[in-house]
């Protein structure tokens, strides 16, 4: 049995992958699939660093060392007891250095085909970034558009149901891409998180058959959309939902319950939108959502904000917005978004 070089074109030819960094780094992102065995954690990564700093490299190996020994015993006696002598593990760190070659020799020397990914995590964030724009370029994209309210995400889920091919981003991203977009109680990931998330769901996809996706902006939240991707959806076919006012409130209402819920969110997010909208207007809007006025404040965003944004991004970004084939939607309530995606489909 023979260490050999295996880099990220190799990893499904193991039965598990380990990131050996701290817990911090593998939320920060990791190869998907991996799981997380720190040959360090947090605060012991941060010991070592110190003393490298202010003592001298080899304190810190010594420190670092005995550290890593008891992780890598603690790994071996409660998670990988299990496995017999046909385990095949790849590790990685973040360049595929000691820490993950300090864990390989351990696997190894118990009888197990451990294997180190060369590059380590930088090895495959190099990857990702250089297969995004490839994998973009290579997909027959399908882009869904509509005024805010017009239901865009529940058909693109519902297109998923009928077997379409479909990427949500705004899944991905955790934010609805609005100012009234952030999700209560659920954190958007890290850029480098949803570039590989992205990378994940884009090289599982067929690029024979079409591929669906919401129009969305440069940023969705906190979070850039890559540049590859936006500009082969700015230039691919458009379908578009055009549906009325009213139903799209009834739908706003029903899809941002936490609106009705939390008045004072309401009130506080709004205030995002300072400096996009008259000062007497705004406070209109913020008393509105303080008093849970919420068709009026509704109506009044979409008439005065959302709907002008939309159409100023629709004539400035994508290029085949004259041949856009448009779906009539009148009812968007459940069954009614069943049907509308059913039409939809039919655009392809």
């Amino acid at each position: 049995m023979t260490a050999k070089t295996y880099t990220v074109d190799d990893l499904a030819g193991f039965d598990v992958i380990i990131d050996a960094r701290s817990p911090a780094e593998y939320a920060l992102d990791h190869i998907p699939g991996s799981i997380n065995c720190p040959v360090l954690d947090d605060e012991e990564r941060r010991i070592v660093g110190t003393t490298y700093v202010q003592v001298s490299a080899f304190e810190a190996r010594k420190i670092g060392g005995a550290m890593v020994a008891r992780n890598i015993a603690r790994h071996l006696d409660e998670r990988f007891r299990g496995f017999d002598a046909k385990w095949r593990p790849l590790v990685y760190c973040w360049r595929g250095g000691m820490r993950s070659g300090s864990f390989v020799n351990v696997l190894r020397l118990v009888g197990w085909d451990a294997q180190q990914l060369k590059g380590g995590y930088k090895g495959w964030r190099h990857h990702v970034v250089d297969r995004l724009p490839v994998l973009a370029d290579a997909l027959q994209w399908r882009v869904l558009c509509g005024p805010t309210g017009s239901a865009k995400t529940r058909v693109l889920q519902h297109l998923g149901h009928l077997g379409e091919q479909v990427v949500d981003l705004e899944a991905l991203a955790v934010h609805r891409g609005s100012v009234l977009g952030e999700v209560p109680g659920r954190p958007q990931p890290s850029q480098k998180g949803f570039e590989t998330q992205l990378f994940d769901v884009l090289s599982r996809l067929d690029p024979s058959r079409p591929v669906w996706v919401e129009a969305e902006s440069r940023r969705i939240g906190r979070i850039t959309v890559p540049e590859a991707l936006t500009e082969a959806m700015f230039r691919s076919p458009l379908v578009e939902i055009v549906a009325p006012v009213a139903p799209r409130v009834d739908f706003l209402l029903r899809d941002y319950a936490w609106l009705v819920e939390s008045p004072e969110a309401l009130t506080s997010r709004l205030a995002a939108l300072k400096g996009l909208v008259a000062n007497a207007e705004l406070a209109e809007w913020q008393a509105w959502a303080a008093s849970g006025q919420l068709v009026p404040l509704l109506s009044a965003l979409l008439a005065r904000h959302y709907d002008p944004l939309y159409a100023r991004s629709l004539g400035r970004c994508w290029q085949q917005r004259a041949s856009a084939r448009q779906v009539l939607a009148d009812d968007l309530s459940a069954e009614g978004i069943e049907r509308l995606a059913e039409r939809v489909a039919r655009q392809a």
